[in-house]
Order: structure tokens, then C-alpha cells, then sequence
């Protein structure tokens, strides 16, 4: 048996639009123009999903799947009301039309909801520095590393990397990471500029998804043998991100780590390659 609620639905298809309009890039126009369309059809991709749930488990404490890109907003709002609890909810709740509804990212961000973090500890930025010796010359390490459009044979967990615009030693470029154990392949734009000269390199998230920032340090130093190429990353998380800065900062130390000497073995084999390509004299014909 249904039992109908006879008080005022908790979430309808005007609050979830705006939850997508303000937080996860959603056209207010395109969704107005096919109401029937599935998030995917509209343009949400894998971070714009994640973005949804965060907001969603905040305002109304209620968990959405991660596969919902095939739903329409009518089906994600339906979907929302029929699990939140009003006693569960805030005192106070924002409606569609007031600002109060997105985070301020201007604010200094805790970076977690305060149940992440013991009672009274601060969750501080999150900060990483990792580095690798690499056997192969300076330059050699500096061209391969910044030919963004080949990182998907360089990197293990990128599946496309689309270069969107270059200007000089500047790039925008989308990243598409291979789908995880959920199916869902994340994607995102960064910016990189490059110094030549200096052999450094500053990135940023311009799509940032779950982060209310991530800015990137690349440094390439000689050392003896070959280049010692280090990464330095500074973040915070968005209030409403599924993990903290702390709980990210173990990510990103993890998995940089593993793409430093996966990294540094592919370069190591293309140096040794390319030895072997340079003619060792003789007589020429």
C-alpha cells in the first residue's frame, strides 16, 4: 500500500533545479526547454553528479544514488521527497529563490560538515608535496610531463585528456579519469601555465567540483643522474564535499605517489629508447 504525505512536499523539481543552476553549472533556459530531459541529456556531467549529492545529503539529509545521470530533475526531486524526514531537517530551510541555498565560497571553508571532525579540531587546508627521481634528462622530462594531450599513455588513470585551447605556455584542457568501481568516469578543466625557462609549472582546477579550490605546484630540478620532478597541491574541500581535507589529503598522497613511479618508469624506458635510436658512429653511407 502507498500512503500518500499530506504536507507540503519537502523537494520539488524547482528546488532541485536550483540546486543545479547554482551549484553543479546547470542552464536555467535548457532545463526550462525540455522538462523530460534526463540530467545527462542536459549536460551534467560525473562532477556536476557529486556536486547534486552533496548538496542534497546537506539540505535534506537524504543520500541519492551515484548513478543518476539518466533520471530526469521531476524523478530526482520525487526520489528526495520520499526519503527526507521533517524531523530531520534544519529549523530553517532555504527555498529555491533565496541565496542562502549556495555556499559561500568566499568564506573560509571548514572543508568537511562538522560531524567529519572530532568535537573542536579544525579540519586545515589540505597541503601535499610528493616527489621522484627520474633517470633522464631535464628536458626530456619536461617534454614529455607537459604534452598534455599524451598523458592518458603517461598517466594510468586519465582515459582522455582534450586540449581546449592553448595560448604560448598556457593550456585549458578536460580531463576524463577511467570510470571507478561505481561506473562513473570523472571529468574536470584545469588550467596549466608553464615556465620554460624556470622549469615550474602552476595549475589550477577551473571545474572544481567537490573543491572549493585545488591549485598545483610542478617543479623540475636537476639532480645527479637525471631530474628530481616534484608536485606540491593546496586545497580545501566545499562544505558539502563527501570528505574532508584531511580524509583528501591521504587520497591525493596515496595516488600521487603510485603515478610518480608509474610516471617515472615510463619516461626512464623512453630515455633508454631513444638512446638506443642515436646513431653510435660509423661510417655513413
Amino acid at each position: 500500500m502507498t500512503v500518500q504525505r499530506a504536507d507540503k512536499r519537502l523537494a520539488t523539481a524547482e528546488d532541485i533545479t536550483s540546486i543545479l543552476v547554482r551549484n553543479c553549472g546547470l542552464n536555467a533556459e535548457s532545463a526550462m526547454a525540455a522538462p523530460t530531459a534526463s540530467l545527462e541529456e542536459l549536460g551534467m556531467d560525473s562532477l556536476a553528479l557529486l556536486e547534486l549529492q552533496a548538496v542534497v545529503a546537506e539540505r535534506y539529509q537524504v543520500q541519492i544514488p551515484e548513478e543518476v545521470k539518466h533520471l530526469t530533475i521531476a524523478d530526482i526531486a520525487e526520489l528526495v521527497d520520499r526519503q527526507a524526514d521533517p524531523a530531520l531537517l534544519p529549523t530553517q530551510t532555504t527555498g529555491p529563490d533565496e541565496t542562502a541555498a549556495a555556499p559561500d565560497e568566499t568564506a573560509e571553508l571548514p572543508g568537511a560538515d562538522a560531524g567529519t571532525d572530532p568535537p573542536g579540531q579544525a579540519d586545515p587546508p589540505g597541503h601535499t608535496e610528493n616527489s621522484v627521481v627520474i633517470l633522464a634528462p631535464r628536458q626530456l622530462v619536461w617534454d614529455l610531463t607537459n604534452d598534455v594531450s599524451a598523458w592518458p599513455g603517461l598517466f594510468t588513470e586519465y582515459q582522455l585528456a582534450e586540449v581546449l585551447e592553448q595560448r604560448g605556455n598556457r593550456v585549458l584542457f578536460r580531463l576524463t579519469m577511467f570510470p571507478d568501481e561505481n561506473g562513473i568516469a570523472w571529468s574536470w578543466v584545469s588550467e596549466r601555465t608553464m615556465d620554460p625557462v624556470e622549469f615550474e609549472v602552476h595549475a589550477r582546477r577551473v571545474e572544481t567540483g567537490p573543491f572549493a579550490y585545488m591549485r598545483i605546484y610542478w617543479r623540475y630540478d636537476e639532480v645527479p643522474g637525471g631530474t628530481r620532478m616534484t608536485w606540491v597541491q593546496d586545497f580545501a574541500m566545499k562544505p558539502t564535499a563527501p570528505v574532508n581535507n584531511a580524509q583528501m589529503t591521504e587520497r591525493i598522497n596515496t595516488n600521487s605517489r603510485i603515478q610518480l613511479n608509474i610516471i617515472r618508469d615510463r619516461i626512464e624506458l623512453a630515455a633508454r629508447e631513444r638512446a638506443l635510436d642515436v646513431p653510435g658512429g660509423g661510417d655513413d653511407e
